[in-house]
């Protein structure tokens, strides 16, 4: 196994049988905006709410060994629409974005006056702390840490944020946490991971209510 891999202690199943699927909360002011929204706790707008029990249509026919949601209300209400009876789980939360919560990256940008982007350039100190792009995959890959065992006979759903299940997926597809950058997700949308002869491999990704023709603002 390549010695980058940010997992390489994760259990190999033989012929693992459980898929994994993601769940991006619904739509919220913020999200709608295009404003980074980090561990700000708002919730979903009526659309959102909508999305929200269009995803749940997706995922019906799933019988989930294993639900997990993000503590935040936005996370736990898309779950709650979506008929997901999920465990709340605190290493789900979306990145802490520090100094550039709440802001767009066009504002950001233009104070710093260069292409900004939180993947490669990072955030800065405010209210939070803020996290580098490592510390998000640290906290996705003990969520993995956890799911992969019970993908090995049945199938997990992750209830969360973007910029989380981007870098998430990014250390299941055993990628830098950085090729995050190039999967975007929309809000209320659907996607899922598995093996393909043992591989880790994206399976279907960002499905939602219709074809999403441009990426996120955020």
């Amino acid at each position: 196994m390549d010695a980058t891999d940010p997992l390489p202690d994760r259990p190999a199943p033989d012929n693992p049988q459980g898929k994994l699927v993601l769940l991006r909360h619904g739509e919220t002011e913020w999200s709608r905006d295009g404003r980074h929204t980090g561990l700000t706790d708002i919730p979903l707008t009526a659309h959102g709410e909508e999305l929200a029990r269009s995803a749940g249509e997706l995922v019906s026919d799933y019988d989930f060994r294993l639900v997990l949601s993000s503590p935040l209300q936005r996370s736990r209400r898309t779950a709650e629409l979506a008929g997901l009876d999920a465990e709340i789980d605190p290493l789900l939360v979306e990145w802490d974005y520090g100094g550039y919560e709440g802001r767009t990256t066009k504002e950001i940008r233009a104070e710093l006056g260069y292409n900004w982007s939180a993947f490669t350039h990072g955030v800065i100190r405010g209210e939070t702390p803020g996290e580098t792009v490592e510390e998000v995959a640290a906290r996705a890959s003990r969520v993995l840490t956890r799911v992969l065992p019970a993908m090995a006979d049945g199938d997990v759903a992750l209830v969360a944020h973007g910029h989380y299940l981007r870098i998430l997926a990014a250390v299941f597809l055993r990628q830098a946490p950085r090729f995050g950058a190039a999967i975007t997700f929309g809000a209320g949308c659907v996607s899922v991971l598995g093996y393909d002869r043992e591989h880790p491999a994206i399976l279907a990704w960002n499905h939602g209510p219709r074809l999403p023709m441009e990426p996120p603002k955020s």
